[in-house]
C-alpha cells in the first residue's frame, strides 16, 4: 500500500481507481492527476517508484484541495450557512435534506429511524405500547 500525503491507497488496484480513496478525488479528477503527473492510469499503485510518488504528491499539493483542507472548507461553508440563518442552514441544523428532496416519504438517511407520533387509544393498547419501549 503506497502512502500518499499520509493516506494509504490500495496497491493492488489501478492508479486511477486507488487515487479515489483520497477525500476530494473522484473519477475525472483522478484521470486529470494521472495526466498532469505523467503517470499511466492503468499502472498498479504498488508498481509506482519513488520518483512517481514524488511527482504525484507535487501535483496534489500544488493544484488540488484534498483531505483535511477540503473537509475544513466544507464544514466552514455549512457553519456559515447556519450562522446567517439561510434556508439551507436551517435544513442543515434540523438534519433534513438540504437540496429540495421530498421528505413525506424517503429521506430516512437524513431524518434517522422512523418514530411514530400519535395517540394510543385504550388502556390495553397503552400498556402494550409501554411494554414495547
Amino acid at each position: 500500500m503506497p502512502r500518499v500525503l499520509g493516506i494509504d491507497i490500495p496497491g493492488r488496484k489501478k492508479l486511477e481507481y486507488s487515487l479515489r480513496y483520497i477525500y476530494g478525488i473522484g473519477p475525472t479528477t483522478a484521470k486529470e492527476i494521472c495526466e498532469k503527473a505523467k503517470l499511466d492510469p492503468a499502472m498498479k499503485a504498488d508498481d509506482m517508484k519513488d520518483d512517481d510518488i514524488q511527482r504525484l504528491v507535487a501535483v496534489l499539493q500544488n493544484e488540488y484541495r484534498i483531505e483535511g483542507d477540503l473537509r475544513r472548507e466544507v464544514s466552514a461553508n455549512v457553519r456559515r450557512l447556519i450562522s446567517i440563518g439561510s434556508y439551507r442552514g436551517r435544513r442543515h441544523r434540523a438534519g433534513l435534506p438540504v437540496r429540495g428532496q421530498r421528505t413525506k416519504t424517503n429521506a430516512r438517511t437524513r431524518k434517522g429511524a422512523k418514530r411514530t407520533v400519535g395517540v394510543v387509544r385504550g388502556k390495553e393498547a397503552r400498556s402494550a405500547a409501554k411494554a414495547g419501549k
